[in-house]
């Protein structure tokens, strides 16, 4: 599932990309310039080249993403930067109004929001911040795994499919 959760409206551009993989409720937050196709599909073309274009394809089979604007470039967040003529991943676009279908990824966001709230601006909040709400994130207790952390469920799961991050 991946999201966009926005900076101060008209003073900050920033904005976050939050994709949540869906098996273990891993986290990852991208910082972006602005909040357009272009920035998210070069988020997901820099984390592909991070980690590679085998273990990006098994690990994101599919992204959920809603009908907001920055999600419009379907054949951008497909394709693979790294094997051209090849797609990476599949996406699939929720219902209007339909926030229920990315459950998990509203809950980060409502997360996410306790470290950053509503007005905050982007453009102000560092890399470590946001690497921090993000290890937060990962860290925190999870009673859908037996109170096992979201990190510790996608290590296991990387290490089952023979794979390391």
């Amino acid at each position: 599932e991946m999201d966009s959760v926005l900076g101060q409206r008209g003073k900050s551009k920033n904005t976050l990309l939050v994709l949540t993989e869906r098996k273990t409720r891993n986290e990852i937050i991208f910082k972006l310039p602005d909040h357009t196709d272009e920035a998210v599909v070069a988020a997901l073309d820099r984390l592909e080249r991070k980690w590679g274009a085998d273990m990006f394809k098994r690990v994101f089979k599919t992204i959920t993403v809603d009908n907001g604007s920055e999600f419009a470039d379907a054949e951008g967040l497909q394709r693979s930067i790294i094997n051209e003529g090849e797609k990476r991943t599949k996406v699939y676009y929720c219902h209007p109004y339909s926030s229920w279908e990315r459950g998990s990824n509203e809950n980060v966001n409502g997360m996410i929001r306790r470290r950053h709230p509503k007005g905050t601006d982007f453009s102000k909040v560092t890399a470590e911040e946001i690497a921090a709400t993000e290890n937060w994130i990962n860290s925190y207790p999870r009673k859908i795994f037996g109170y096992k952390s979201a990190g510790t469920m996608f290590r296991e799961c990387l290490r089952e499919l023979g794979l390391t991050a």
